[in-house]
């Protein structure tokens, strides 16, 4: 069987590697709107509602707009917006912490923020097992390769080689803290510490944990049992060891990959533990996902056209 996909906004950096990937499969067809077309709205309420899945990547009020202009319930949607992230009625597309059941049944999906995807993955299920406080006010310092900013800020870094990091988010509210609280039922939303690096993708996002002051918290060999344990099944999440080397590195030159992978660093004494989360921010981060979810939403093998 195949189905037809059509991508609201497939000309921004995540539409495009979306398209990339499906076109030479052929379980997907995919509807597509020429440059005058995309811009005309009866021509895009058409496609949104002739597909039998939507991915939308666009602008938060674009993209509600967009699923305002499906009139039908058979059409099905993935938002790699923010949103639908928080939103009521919406599954939030990471199945290995959502449930796969719930995203191959879903009807909305919204795909997750890239720098939430490493935080959710080490602090919701340790949370959830009651291993982690949920009150704890976490702290989460993420750097990220300059293509998560879209067209405009790849052309700055690319203009400017002299940018060696970026700071932004200064005022705090990044737009990924509401999905980062809500996604791991915490109390306090986190203080998020985002960066840009040199580097065109990648992203490594990381958690420190002071355990010795948390109130309830698990030792670092409970903490890393338990999130080997919650991903021992995934082909796509997966538990690190720590480099021999004693480093880890962001390479400028690294290729693209669907791939989470995640770690755990302790101290000596135990009373200290830094979660990291390596990812690439194009990938599993954005359009890896939607690749991903779209599989399993098209009762399809998970991992097909993945980069693993």
């Amino acid at each position: 069987m195949t189905h037809t996909v059509f991508i609201d906004g497939a000309a921004g950096t995540t539409g495009l590697e979306i398209a990339e990937r499906l076109a030479g499969r052929a379980e997907f067809t995919l509807l597509t709107l020429n440059d005058a077309r995309r811009k005309d709205a009866a021509a895009r309420r058409e496609a949104l509602n002739a597909a039998d899945f939507v991915i939308l990547c666009l602008p938060d009020d674009a993209a509600r707009q967009a699923v305002a202009m499906i009139d039908n319930d058979r059409t099905r949607v993935i938002d790699a917006s923010t949103a639908h992230r928080v939103a009521p009625g919406w599954i939030y597309g990471f199945p290995e912490v959502s449930g796969h059941d719930a995203v191959a049944q879903a009807a909305r999906v919204s795909n997750p923020g890239c720098y939430s995807t490493g935080f959710i993955a080490l602090v919701a299920p340790l949370v959830r097992a009651g291993l982690l406080p949920a009150d704890w006010p976490y702290i989460c310092h993420a750097v990220s390769g300059y293509s998560g900013g879209g067209k405009a800020l790849i052309e700055r870094f690319e203009a400017d080689p002299d940018i060696a990091w970026r700071g932004y988010a200064l005022a705090l509210g990044h737009k990924h803290v509401p999905e980062m609280q809500a996604r791991c039922g915490l109390a306090v939303a986190p203080l998020f510490s985002p960066a840009v690096v040199p580097a065109h993708r990648g992203m490594v996002v990381e958690v420190p944990l002071p355990l010795a002051a948390m109130p309830g918290a698990a030792s670092p060999d409970a903490l890393r049992a338990a999130l080997a344990d919650h991903y021992a099944g995934s082909t796509v999440v997966a538990m690190g060891t720590a480099p021999e080397s004693g480093e880890m590195l962001l390479r400028a030159s690294d290729g693209g990959s669907d791939r989470l992978d995640l770690f755990l660093f302790a101290s000596a004494d135990a009373s200290q533990v830094r979660l990291v989360a390596r990812l690439d921010n194009l990938g599993k981060g954005a359009s890896g996902a939607c690749i991903q979810n779209l599989n399993i939403m098209a009762g399809l093998p998970e991992t097909a056209g993945l980069r693993l």
